[in-house]
């Protein structure tokens, strides 16, 4: 409640920021879905590019939201975690094929377990598709321990590993964006209706002083 309460007080802004990861997320699993050929160098370099880009958008997401989201500390964090993942990949793009899937796995785990906890938040505070959020980020947490802690598994499945641990990912990206605009509208009309009580108590409030 104390985060539902804070949110209505400021909208939200840039909602639409968490749909844009979630659709360059989506589309980076579709392209390592549809290029299994591809060299590691290659597929390092682009989810390097991919990191470093959802991870400064989020953190400029979080800065901007810092007094309107009571949560705005988890944006913050997962900026700051695939920014420097990003970094680290851009940095060094000859990484072993072995490393590659923990930096991918674990990633995707810090987003999936973020998703899960705004799911939850949505749910203390009465939203009726806190589901759809929690299912997807359900399953990009399996795919991405799978990824993590299954290594002769996931060396077979890589690709297919992969690819389903962004997309799943990606759809609680768009989920959660959505939910952040259906509460956007809702506080903006929250706003608006307490701005005519007030409007309404103020002239009664002078009406009776000019009665007096």
């Amino acid at each position: 409640m104390k985060t539902f309460l804070k949110t209505i007080q400021k909208t939200v802004k840039h909602w639409y920021i968490p749909a844009i990861i979630g659709v360059l997320l989506i589309a980076v699993g579709i392209y390592t879905y549809s290029t299994p050929v591809a060299t590691y160098a290659t597929l390092t370099i682009i989810f390097s590019l991919s990191f470093l880009f959802t991870g400064l958008m989020e953190l400029a997401f979080a800065i901007q939201n810092q007094k309107n989201i009571e949560g705005w500390g988890w944006y913050l964090m997962g900026g700051i975690f695939d920014t420097v993942v990003g970094f680290i990949l851009l940095t060094h793009p000859d990484i072993s094929a072995a490393m590659l899937p923990l930096f991918i796995g674990f990633t995707l785990l810090f987003r999936s377990m973020q998703g899960l906890g705004f799911a939850f938040e949505h749910k203390n505070y009465g939203s009726n598709n806190w589901g759809g959020l929690a299912f997807a980020s359900a399953l990009g947490l399996i795919f991405s321990l799978l990824l993590i802690f299954n290594p002769v598994f996931a060396e077979a499945y890589l690709v297919v590993l992969t690819s389903l641990a962004f997309v799943f990912v990606g759809f609680s990206a768009i989920v959660l964006a959505f939910q952040l605009k259906r509460l956007k509208n809702m506080s903006s009309k929250i706003q608006g209706n307490l701005q005519e009580k007030i409007e309404e108590l103020k002239k009664e409030y002078y009406e009776h002083i000019n009665k007096n």
